[in-house]
C-alpha cells in the first residue's frame, strides 16, 4: 500500500482541524502546539515551523472557525438571502461544536492585543458578511449578532444542538421563546 504525501496546504488544513479540537478543549491559554502536534500527527517543531508560534496558530484557527461561517452563510444567502435564512444555516454549525467554543475562546483570550484584534476583524467581517448578504438596517444585524451569541453560548454548553444535555427548567424556559426562525435544535 502506498501512502502518498499530504501538499504543504494540505498538512496545514490538517494542524488546523487539530487545534480546532485541542483549543476547543483547552483554551488559548491551556492548549499547547504539543497537544496540537499529537493530534495531527506531526512534531512540535513542524507545527511551529509551518506557524511560527502557539498565537499564530490560535489565529488561523480562529480564521478557519470565521471563514467556515462565512461560508455556511454564503452558501444559504444563494438558497435564502434573509436573516432567517441564515439563522437556519447557522443550526447545521451546531453540529460542529468545537467551531462554536473556539470562537468563544478567542472572545475570552481578546485582551492579548493579537488575538483581540482578530477576533473583532473576524466578527466586523462577518457582520459586513449578513449586512451584505440580507441588506438588513444596522439594528436588524444587531439582533440577528445578540441571538447568534445566544445560540452560540447554549450550544457550547449543549443546551441546544446535538447531543444537548438533560434539560433543566430554565433551558426550557428560555428556549421556549424562540421563534420558529431561530435555529433550537435539541430545545
Amino acid at each position: 500500500m502506498t501512502r502518498s504525501r499530504l501538499t504543504a496546504s494540505e498538512r496545514q488544513e490538517q494542524i488546523v482541524q487539530a487545534a480546532l479540537t485541542a483549543f476547543a478543549q483547552g483554551g488559548y491559554a491551556g492548549t499547547s502546539t504539543d497537544q496540537v502536534a499529537r493530534l495531527s500527527g506531526v512534531s512540535q517543531p513542524y507545527v511551529i515551523r509551518i506557524f511560527g508560534s502557539k498565537q499564530e496558530l490560535f489565529l488561523a484557527t480562529l480564521r478557519f472557525a470565521s471563514k467556515r461561517i462565512e461560508a455556511t452563510w454564503r452558501a444559504a444567502a444563494e438558497r435564502e438571502p434573509t436573516l432567517a435564512g441564515l439563522g437556519g444555516a447557522y443550526e447545521d454549525l451546531l453540529a460542529e461544536r468545537e467551531l462554536l467554543v473556539v470562537l468563544l475562546h478567542g472572545f475570552a483570550a481578546s485582551e492579548d492585543p493579537a488575538v483581540g484584534d482578530a477576533v473583532r476583524a473576524s466578527y466586523g467581517s462577518l457582520y459586513d458578511t449578513v449586512r451584505e448578504l440580507t441588506g438588513a438596517t444596522a439594528e436588524e444585524a444587531r439582533d440577528f449578532f445578540a441571538m447568534g451569541m445566544l445560540i452560540t453560548v447554549l450550544g457550547a454548553m449543549r443546551v441546544i444542538g446535538p447531543d444537548p444535555v438533560p434539560r433543566q427548567p430554565w433551558m426550557t424556559s428560555l428556549t421556549d421563546t424562540f421563534d420558529d426562525h431561530q435555529p433550537v435544535n435539541g430545545g
